[in-house]
């Protein structure tokens, strides 16, 4: 009788160190799966990450399947105190005009996962990985050799070479410009700043009480939009610091995330002039737009921090396709941009780490040949990703749309 030999071993290089490629790179450790993520970025601190993120009952599911018991244990610690199942329309003067009713189906579970800080979340899923994160390594190109294998160049000269290299580089992805040039996210016409503000200071300026614990839009009749959601820690990062100090964790306090839409037309600036501009000059151009507001409202914009204060454009992938089956496989905003409405995007990302886990993890097992699991993969999330970004859009449709003057 034959001896079965077991499969060569499976190497995956991941380019982008963000929510999706870390979780994938969660996913594959717990596998025992050879895994490298190349990051640009010179340390986890390297850019703004945004603040709070919602997490739906799939991220929770994914995060859950990819991360060992004791992180998510961290997970749950480090997540939003409040129920985010609250949500309530004003216009500029406080005047409610709507509150939509949604459910949840985890709601009253107390290990629910309802919103996390996404620096805190990074810091998580960069827990435990030790060198398998490489900061500084800036991606240029790939190519493929006649053994089928791909080999990652990167800007300082070195070459990594791996069975699959996963696209987990963004937006503005270089692996997709390489493969894919004309295939660009569409703009949407909507400019966003994201900023923070500490919670005490917004509540010491008079935050109404019906917006202090619950997401809150706020949509003028001049054409901007507000979104204003409370991120209060169940266990103060400072503590979890205490209790899991490897994570690194640190110590943001309670705040509110604030997201200011313009469409490009009322804006006033083209796209230089606004992405020139710094974090405190962003402060200002939201207070200087919102000066007929409620006073109670303007008084907060005055707290919020410029440091953590910047702009990005709105853009969409319209359709989501998959990429030619092969070594090189897209994961996240590479392949599927979307508006940040809702935190879809981003759960979307850690849904596609789950299933590419799974799918690599049956390949480096035996189980599946490459090719067949790598085309499974994009073919579900071609599907869930296309629904993922037309909910992304409804949101932020619901939200925009109405702030535009009609």
């Amino acid at each position: 009788m034959s001896k079965r030999t077991s499969p060569p071993p499976l190497r995956v290089l991941v380019v982008g160190g963000g929510i999706g490629g870390l979780c994938l790179a969660q996913g594959l450790r717990q596998a025992g799966v050879d895994v490298a993520v190349f990051e640009r970025d010179a340390s986890a601190d390297g850019r703004r990450q945004g603040y709070r993120l919602r997490i739906s009952p799939e991220g929770e599911r994914g995060l859950r399947a990819c991360l060992p018991p004791r992180l998510q244990q961290l997970l749950v610690a480090t997540s939003n105190e409040r129920d985010d199942s609250g949500l309530a329309a004003y216009d500029e003067h406080l005047v409610e005009q709507w509150a939509p009713s949604f459910e949840d189906p985890r709601s009253g579970s107390p290990d629910k996962v309802d919103a996390v800080d996404r620096v805190t979340l990074r810091r998580i899923l960069l827990t435990g990985l030790g060198d398998t994160v490489r900061f500084g390594r800036n991606f240029q190109r790939c190519g493929t050799g006649a053994d089928g294998r791909v080999t990652a160049y990167f800007e300082d000269g070195s070459t990594e070479t791996g069975d699959v290299l996963v696209a987990a580089d963004g937006a503005n992805s270089r692996v997709r410009a390489q493969l894919r040039p004309s295939d660009l996210p569409e703009d949407l016409g909507v400019r966003t700043v994201f900023s923070r503000i500490p919670r005490e200071a917004a509540l010491g300026a008079g935050l109404p009480e019906a917006l202090r614990d619950r997401f809150s839009y706020v949509i003028g009749t001049d054409g901007h939009h507000l979104g204003l959601m409370p991120m209060t820690f169940r266990t103060p990062p400072s503590e979890a610091a205490r209790q899991w100090p490897e994570a690194g964790l640190v110590d943001t306090g309670d705040y509110y995330m604030s997201v200011f839409n313009v469409h490009l037309a009322d804006l006033g600036l083209d796209d230089a002039a606004f992405f020139a501009l710094d974090g405190e000059q962003l402060c200002r151009l939201v207070v200087d737009r919102t000066s007929d507001w409620h006073p109670e409202l303007r008084g907060i914009f005055l707290h919020a921090q410029p440091e953590e204060t910047f702009a990005v454009a709105l853009r969409a992938t319209r359709p989501v396709e998959p990429w030619e089956t092969g070594p090189v496989v897209p994961l996240g905003d590479a392949a599927h941009t979307m508006p940040p409405s809702g935190g879809v995007g981003a759960n979307t990302a850690i849904r596609d780490a789950e299933a590419l886990s799974s799918a690599l993890a049956a390949v480096a097992r035996g189980e599946r040949e490459l090719a067949e699991a790598v085309a499974e993969y994009q073919k579900a999330m071609v599907e869930y990703a296309t629904e993922g970004v037309e909910l992304s859009l409804r949101i932020a449709e619901w939200s925009i749309r109405k702030a535009a003057r009609e």
